[in-house]
C-alpha cells in the first residue's frame, strides 16, 4: 500500500511538473499507438469486410488464420520486423530500424489480425441479416462492404479501440525495434520497463497511473464522438 500511495504522489508530481521528457514520452506513446491502429484499421476493416460476405475456397481457413495471429508473440513481432529492417534485411537500405517509423510497423503488425478479426465477426452477423435485401439490389461486393460500415460503425469502433488498447500496451515488439532511445523512441510502457529494471518502482506506477489514464480519455473520446454521429 506504500508503494502505491507514493505511485500516486510521483504521479501528480510528474504531471504538475510537465516535464519536457515526460511530455516527449506521452506524445511519442499517443502518436505511435494511434498512427498504428489507424493503419489496422485502413488494412484490417475492407480485408475484415470483405472476408464476411465474400465466399470462396479455403475462406474458413483464412478465418481460422486470423484469428490465430491474435495470439502473435510481440517479441517475436519485434524480431521479424528487426531482421527486416537491420542492414543486412530487405529493407535495410530505408533506415527505419531504431526509428518511431519502426514501432509503428511493430504495432501495425500485431493490431492488424485484431482488426480483422473483430470487423469479419461483426459484419458477419449483419450480413445474415442484410444479405438477401442486398443481393436484391444487386449490391457488388464493395458496395455491401460500404454499407455494413455504415449499419454496423460500432463494431468498427470496438475494432479501433481494440486495437488501441494492444498497441499503447505494447512493450516487447518496441522496445525491439526502437531501442528505447532517450528523447527518441522511448513511449511509456519502455520508460515503464526501464525504471523498473532499475528499481524505481514508484516512478514506473507512477508512469502506469498516466499511461491506464490516457487510454481511458481516448476510449471515452472516441465513444463521446460515436454517440454525437448518432445523434
Amino acid at each position: 500500500m506504500h508503494e502505491i500511495g507514493n505511485a500516486f504522489l510521483t504521479a501528480v508530481g510528474l504531471i504538475r511538473r510537465l516535464d519536457l521528457e515526460l511530455i516527449q514520452i506521452v506524445i511519442l506513446s499517443l502518436g505511435v499507438s494511434l498512427s498504428a491502429s489507424a493503419i489496422a484499421m485502413i488494412i484490417g476493416a475492407p480485408l475484415g469486410g470483405a472476408l464476411a460476405v465474400s465466399k470462396f475456397r479455403g475462406r474458413q481457413g483464412v478465418i481460422v488464420v486470423v484469428n490465430a495471429l491474435l495470439g502473435l508473440p510481440p517479441v517475436v513481432v519485434g524480431l521479424l520486423v528487426y531482421l527486416l529492417l537491420s542492414r543486412s534485411g530487405p529493407f535495410g537500405f530505408s533506415g527505419l530500424l531504431f526509428t518511431p517509423a519502426a514501432m509503428v510497423i511493430a504495432q501495425v503488425t500485431l493490431t492488424t489480425p485484431i482488426v480483422i478479426a473483430l470487423v469479419h465477426r461483426a459484419l458477419a452477423a449483419l450480413w445474415t441479416d442484410y444479405r438477401d435485401i442486398m443481393r436484391t439490389d444487386g449490391a457488388s461486393i464493395s458496395r455491401s462492404v460500404g454499407e455494413l460500415f455504415v449499419i454496423g460503425r460500432a463494431g468498427l469502433l470496438t475494432a479501433f479501440l481494440a486495437a488501441f488498447g494492444r498497441a499503447i500496451a505494447e512493450v516487447g515488439a518496441i522496445i525491439i525495434v526502437g531501442g528505447n532511445i532517450r528523447g527518441f523512441t522511448r513511449t511509456m510502457t519502455t520508460a515503464i520497463a526501464l525504471e523498473t529494471g532499475k528499481g524505481d518502482l514508484s516512478l514506473a506506477l507512477g508512469l502506469g497511473l498516466i499511461l491506464i489514464s490516457l487510454s481511458i480519455a481516448v476510449s471515452a473520446a472516441a465513444f463521446s464522438l460515436s454517440r454525437s454521429a448518432r445523434e
